[in-house]
């Protein structure tokens, strides 16, 4: 299983009503694989954030490219100055860490406007960060 995790906080300067808006619309987002949750953050410097499973890579890597995904963050990502993005999974597997950075890397080069919009961000942490936000 993986836990895809993320936690987020809105730009200050974003209206409160557009801010509410796409929160509404990450909601209310349709999958395939509804074992998820997402919400405020509680415990730590993010507003929000969301935990998504997975059974496994491929299921991983058909999430992260998902459409309604895709939608979210390109609508999202303007909107944030902070976000870190994280997995847990109890695969023994001593290579998951490259496998599941692989993934992000090929969703990177597959939609270039996503780098784009994360070269915006304040901070930005995550497998394979890309742009300007890379280890």
């Amino acid at each position: 299983m993986i836990y895809h995790c993320i936690r987020f906080t809105i730009r200050p300067d974003v209206p409160k009503e557009t801010a509410d808006a796409i929160v509404r619309g990450m909601t209310g987002q349709d999958t395939d694989d509804p074992t998820g949750v997402f919400g405020r953050d509680f415990g730590g410097e993010y507003e929000y954030g969301a935990v998504n499973a997975a059974q496994d890579l491929e299921t991983y890597e058909k999430m992260m490219n998902d459409p309604a995904h895709l939608e979210i963050d390109r609508l999202g990502l303007p909107l944030i100055s902070r976000f870190a993005s994280f997995d847990i999974t109890d695969d023994p597997d001593p290579e998951m860490d490259a496998k599941i950075a692989a993934i992000h890397q090929r969703r990177f080069d597959a939609h270039p406007d996503l780098v784009e919009l994360i070269d915006n961000l304040d901070e930005y942490l995550g497998s394979a960060a890309p742009g300007r936000h890379a280890a």
